[in-house]
């Protein structure tokens, strides 16, 4: 995306077509491992085309995984802040600048940023986008939406971003039992431009791959919602939204399975088969984490405990001069205390009451 300058006005405008900076680097990736499986399993084997598409899944989030685990760290200390961000809302209610201040204020002093939070989900996006882009681009037959209308012979003859003409015509070789990865259940242009189209086999081929981005999106949703606290399922925003990710996005993704090319499902189901292994294992660390600050929080209160078989020091009120004083009473035992005169005589004085006259000694 870049500001282009138009030669009748001068004036800028946003040239929404020049997403070169996203597609060019997503099939660059693609076409590193369709490279490789390419050596493993042949240039038109429709296992290379799939296992190019899973791994630049693989890819992106292996990039992605520090986002990911700030992701997390950030969703829990927002559910451990749940207790106090209720009590400002509960105070400042009706004042929202007074609202936004405050939990500014709040953030800053946990360090807590919700931006963090959403930055892996947001990554994926421009991903997403740019791989059904170059998905589309295998086959520009159909024409539409900023791709030009090419003949079936100038289709296989031109390129596309880092794929050589050679790759696109490998692309619409590859098929299983007759359904090429770049076609969808619900295609009716464009079929020419592959050297096998089978509708059945398309058919075959994508609605367990639907079910299957269905259920992983289900079981990730789940896991997600388990380890939420109770105070943050209580809330209703918090709910709905836990409502929408459990039924409605994997269902979503069934019902919107028909219109995606099968490259693009086997996009979805890889992603979130990597985010149902990726967040047991970042749990799993960050709870080991927290256990290990506990055992060392708990070792360091034993080490500042009083040894064993010591007796625990006592307060001892002393009066002296008409006031009260505490000394401590060691392990040792109590120490004597010296209070008044002693006379060589050895008798002693005691001190009278505060405001009682002194008495006479005799001779």
């Amino acid at each position: 995306m870049r500001w282009v300058q138009t030669q009748k006005s001068g004036a800028l405008v946003f040239d929404w077509f020049s997403l070169d900076v996203i597609y060019y680097p997503v099939s660059g990736i693609m076409w590193l491992w369709y490279k490789l499986f390419a050596v493993i399993f042949g240039p038109t084997n429709f296992v290379s085309w799939a296992l190019s598409v899973m791994f630049l899944v693989f890819t992106l989030r292996a990039l992605l995984y520090k986002p990911f685990v700030k992701q997390i760290r950030t969703t829990r200390q927002m559910q451990e802040l749940q207790p106090q961000i209720k009590a400002l809302q509960k105070k400042y209610g009706k004042d929202r600048q007074r609202m936004a201040l405050e939990m500014q204020k709040l953030q800053r002093e946990h360090g807590f940023n919700p931006i963090l939070g959403c930055l892996p989900m947001l990554a994926q996006i421009p991903v997403f986008i740019g791989l059904y882009h170059v998905l589309r681009s295998f086959n520009r037959t159909t024409g539409g939406w900023g791709q030009p209308h090419l003949t079936v012979a100038e289709n296989r003859a031109t390129g596309n971003y880092i794929f050589s003409s050679t790759d696109v015509a490998h692309f619409l070789d590859a098929n299983l039992f007759g359904a090429p990865i770049g076609a969808y259940i619900t295609q009716t242009t464009g079929l020419d431009a592959f050297t096998v189209f089978s509708r059945p086999a398309v058919v075959a081929v994508a609605i367990p791959l639907m079910l299957l981005a269905g259920i992983a999106t289900y079981f990730n949703s789940r896991a997600s919602v388990a380890r939420q606290s109770p105070e943050a399922a209580a809330n209703p925003q918090t709910a709905m939204m836990n409502k929408l990710a459990l039924y409605v996005f994997p269902l979503g993704v069934v019902v919107g399975g028909p219109f995606l090319p099968l490259a693009i499902i086997l996009y979805w189901v890889s992603n979130n088969i990597w985010t149902f292994g990726q967040q047991h294992y970042v749990f799993a660390r960050i709870e080991k984490e927290e256990e290990a600050k506990k055992d060392e929080a708990i070792a360091r209160r034993a080490a500042n405990a009083p040894a064993p078989g010591a007796k625990p020091a006592k307060p001892r009120k002393n009066v002296v001069g008409g006031e009260t004083q505490s000394d401590a009473v060691d392990s040792d035992g109590p120490q004597p205390t010296v209070t008044g005169d002693d006379h060589e005589d050895g008798g002693s004085s005691r001190t009278p009451r505060p405001g009682a006259r002194p008495k006479k000694r005799k001779r």
